[in-house]
């Protein structure tokens, strides 16, 4: 039995492949301008890995902004309830999940068996997400990968106070030609950047244990000025960029099993 979770982002495109004893492989890849092709492209890889190829999939479950568009897909199902999912199986003490990805940030809040009980999403807008930190890191001449460690350095961050890409863009330009630090800079764009999410959470409430999750993840900057604005310790797991893949990939299982149950 092989079932896979597809989940298709704005940015990235993620595979997770499961047999009855657990996870086989995964893959990440960026979306790029074909939702189907990615599905596609990113499964192929993962099966590789583990030598299998598309005619062994059993059940796929599709998720995403871009689930509707995966031609193999079997069923497609939102990424809160498959995030809840995934989030649950590897860290079922988790009670708020705050995921970052490249076009939107969502909170949710789960039960003690993991159910979604509540949940906010910034889609609109690209404050709040991984398009924001693009933004700032080309105007600041760094590695996005770079951000993170970079803003650990501050020791007085900015204040960036505009909520729109827009106009934070130009308060940046304008902080650096007084001569402030690329660090201070930075952190102040990631202090920004989670004092905007976590008013956005309000509605939700962050209890513990908070698990963060998406590709801004990775971010240490973010997580510790999410761990300052909330006031509790933050989780970050193995691969945060998949968790919504797993979660796919678990129901997908589910789903086989109903209808092989005999």
């Amino acid at each position: 039995m092989i079932v896979a979770g597809v989940d298709i982002g704005a940015a990235t495109a993620k595979t997770v492949i499961l047999d009855s004893d657990g996870v086989l492989s995964s893959s990440i890849m960026a979306t790029g301008s074909s939702v189907a092709r990615a599905a596609e492209v990113v499964t192929e890889e993962a099966l590789d890995k583990v030598g299998l190829s598309m005619a062994q999939l059993g059940y796929v479950i599709s998720t995403g902004y871009g689930r509707r568009a995966v031609p193999f897909s079997n069923k497609a199902l939102t990424e809160i309830i498959c995030h809840a999912v995934g989030i649950n199986s590897v860290m079922p003490q988790a009670r708020t999940v705050i995921d970052i990805g490249g076009q939107d940030s969502k909170v949710i809040g789960l039960d003690d068996n993991g159910n979604v009980i509540n949940f906010v999403m910034n889609d609109k807008c690209a404050a709040g997400t991984g398009r924001f930190l693009e933004v700032m890191a080309k105007v600041l001449e760094v590695g996005i990968d770079e951000m993170g460690f970079t803003s650990l350095l501050s020791k007085n961050p900015c204040q960036v106070s505009s909520t729109c890409t827009v106009f934070a863009e130009t308060e940046v330009v304008s902080l650096r030609a007084d001569g402030r630090t690329r660090e201070d800079l930075i952190a102040g764009i990631h202090k920004a950047m989670s004092h905007r999410v976590v008013i956005m959470g309000r509605t939700v409430g962050f209890n513990q244990d908070v698990v963060f999750t998406g590709g801004v993840a990775k971010n240490i900057g973010v997580k510790k000025a999410l761990e300052d604005e909330i006031g509790l310790e933050i989780v970050v797991p193995e691969e945060p960029q998949i968790t919504g893949a797993l979660g796919a990939a678990i129901l997908a299982r589910s789903e086989y099993g109903k209808l092989h149950k005999n």
